[in-house]
């Protein structure tokens, strides 16, 4: 049983584990689009302030979804129960105020409209729905009791562009929540979201990946994405869109590749070349996030044949060499999984001089990075390929 902490300074409690807003420790870890982990209420307290800012980074948030962050939470969990830490508990929040009847009646009026006969006043009302669940809880509770899913899900396939943008945000928007990912999920929106994902404008594009993404917390929807033939056009994005797009993308892809079948389905279509651009264009800021999903597609023959290239593992030491320490972490990570599985890797890394950097990054890197470069020079030790000096 986990006895409470009186405050001490003896017990420093590990920085990753404090929330960047409060500084407390986190007891519900969720990571924003900017890759930076809080603690649900705070981020969601400023979310629902209208606030589109990462506090950590100052950079605009691509979208508004929470990721829960089940690793860091586990961690924070052995922890406490090592070291006898309760974490603080959290206050009964006051009971929301019911919506004035005036607000329910202008949702359910905008509802309504969503199946007018006229053009511009579907519009006018998707729109204002798209805003209304943008803004608060409240609202998306509102949409979501007055029935508004199923028609946003039936204006997804409606042949107006601009409808579609504006329902595919509003869905994205109402996931935030939850509970109404599986709302969303039971009303079969996936193969319409795809289907805007391939033909829509650049902005119903990169919504539709961030929806794909937020649905695909849902373990099935992670099957369904890939088996309606969802990756392809989010390599698409990868490759052509946008900024925001391909951080839209790349979040999404990561998430489906969580999934073995889509693993394979990755690999096949493709995903390695525009990830390998992504290491190649570091002004993007992209270079861990295609790292990272590099390292799921190696657990895949297909992965690691085509990433065995030559290019690909010059690339992966020049970043040993000149990343940030996250980067080479990430590097050190994926060189190691590609050469237990083919000692040709490593030796195609030692011709750029990959063992001074592994020596280096086993002395002083990230704590992963340690652990990696250490297992990779014992291999080599193993095998005989450490190189005379």
């Amino acid at each position: 049983m986990i006895k409470v902490h009186e405050k001490s300074t003896s017990l420093a409690i590990p920085n990753e584990f404090l929330c960047p807003i409060t500084l407390e420790t986190m007891t519900d870890p969720v990571s924003v689009s900017t890759g930076q982990t809080y603690e649900r209420e705070n981020i969601q307290h400023l979310l629902d302030s209208g606030c589109q800012t990462c506090p950590k980074t100052g950079k605009i948030m691509e979208h508004l979804s929470l990721a829960p962050n089940f690793a860091l939470k586990n961690l924070i969990q052995q922890w406490c129960e090592k070291n006898n830490f309760q974490l603080p508990q959290k206050q009964e929040p006051p009971k929301a105020e019911s919506p004035s009847d005036e607000s329910d009646e202008q949702v359910f009026s905008l509802i309504q409209d969503l199946s007018s006969s006229h053009l511009e006043v579907q519009r006018k009302a998707v729109k204002e729905i798209r805003m209304l669940s943008k803004e608060n809880p409240e609202n998306r509770t509102l949409v979501v009791n007055r029935g508004g899913i199923p028609p946003l899900v039936h204006l997804l396939s409606y042949p107006d562009s601009i409808i579609q943008e504006h329902a595919v945000t509003a869905l994205l928007n109402l996931s935030i929540d939850e509970a109404n990912k599986n709302l969303i999920s039971k009303e079969e929106p996936i193969l319409a979201i795809i289907e805007i994902l391939q033909n829509g404008n650049v902005d119903a594009k990169e919504n539709s990946a961030a929806a794909l993404f937020s649905l695909s917390m849902l373990d099935e929807n992670k099957e369904a994405i890939g088996s309606l033939n969802g990756i392809p056009p989010l390599i698409e994005l990868l490759k052509n869109g946008t900024i925001r797009g391909k951080k839209d993308a790349i979040t999404a892809l990561f998430n489906l590749c969580l999934n073995e079948q889509n693993i394979r389905l990755a690999n096949e279509a493709g995903i390695v070349e525009p990830l390998f651009q992504l290491l190649e264009k570091k002004n993007l800021e992209m270079v861990d996030e295609a790292l990272s999903l590099l390292l799921l597609l190696a657990t895949h023959q297909d992965g690691r044949q085509e990433m065995g290239k030559l290019s690909f593992i010059e690339t992966l030491v020049n970043l040993m060499r000149d990343g940030t320490p996250k980067n080479k972490e990430c590097s050190v990570a994926v060189l190691h999984r590609l050469s237990i599985h083919n000692s040709n890797h490593m030796l195609a890394a030692l011709q750029y001089g990959v063992y001074e950097y592994l020596v280096e990054i086993g002395e002083s890197g990230t704590d992963r990075g340690q652990r990696k470069a250490k297992s990779i020079l014992q291999h080599m030790s193993k095998t005989e390929q450490i190189p005379c000096l």
